[in-house]
């Protein structure tokens, strides 16, 4: 997984001591800031009626390939991988490295340090449009490779359902990365952003113009054997 390297980024001041205009860069036809501005732009809606069992049973076998959302993560993400049942259950690897801390963690299943987050957390999307969404639009959501990552637990437990402009990953050098991510899920299903949330999206991608937008992922529907309440 790439990396790539963020600065800092002054925000002006205009002469009354406030801040001055959002930066107006646009960013490259297929890059995820000029994606930013397909984003639409909404105040949160209230957390109420949200559970995860929204978004279905955890970790559903959406992709019909025989193993679980998690397994298929962790295969995918973890180096060194070591099965229980031939190419499926992972019961060890390494994350090598965090992409949120940066360092090397070891993954032993039952005691796991590594987690599986959603860039853009389910109660976030739930209070962004997800509430109004079909059950097999959720699942999908919660299921989707476009928006799951292998991180460090620590790290990530400290994010919450938190969106750009409240929680980034301590390792600066992944947070153009990270973005990206969110901007091409929020877009994929349309998810809303908050103004605060634009605003902090295009300053850390301002620092990174062509950082391409992530494409991919699985289908926005998931089978009809699939179900949530």
């Amino acid at each position: 997984m790439a990396a790539v390297a963020v600065t800092g980024c002054k925000a002006e001041v205009d002469r009354a001591g406030g801040a001055g205009p959002e930066p107006q860069e646009q960013g490259r036809a297929g890059s995820a800031l000029a994606a930013v501005d397909d984003l639409t732009v909404k105040g949160r809606a209230p957390k109420t009626g949200y559970a995860r069992e929204r978004f279905g049973t955890a970790w559903a076998d959406t992709d019909s390939n025989g193993c679980g959302t998690r397994d298929d993560i962790l295969k995918r993400d973890l180096e060194s991988v070591r099965f229980s049942d031939g190419t499926c259950k992972v019961v060890s690897g390494r994350l090598a490295p965090d992409p949120y801390g940066g360092k090397d963690i070891t993954f032993t299943r039952g005691a796991s340090k590594v987690d599986i987050d959603h860039l853009v957390a389910l109660s976030d999307a739930w209070q962004k449009g997800a509430f109004r969404w079909e059950p097999s639009k959720r699942i999908a959501f919660a299921n989707d490779p476009l928006n799951l990552l292998a991180v460090d637990a620590t790290p990530n437990r400290s994010k919450g359902d938190g969106d750009t402009a409240t929680w980034l990953p301590p390792n600066k050098a992944f947070r153009c990365t990270y973005v990206a991510g969110q901007v091409a899920v929020k877009k994929k299903y349309g998810v809303w952003v908050t103004a605060a949330e634009r605003a902090a999206m295009k300053k850390v991608l301002g620092t990174c113009p062509d950082q391409k937008l992530p494409t991919g992922g699985n289908p926005t529907a998931a089978p009809s054997r699939f179900h949530a309440r």
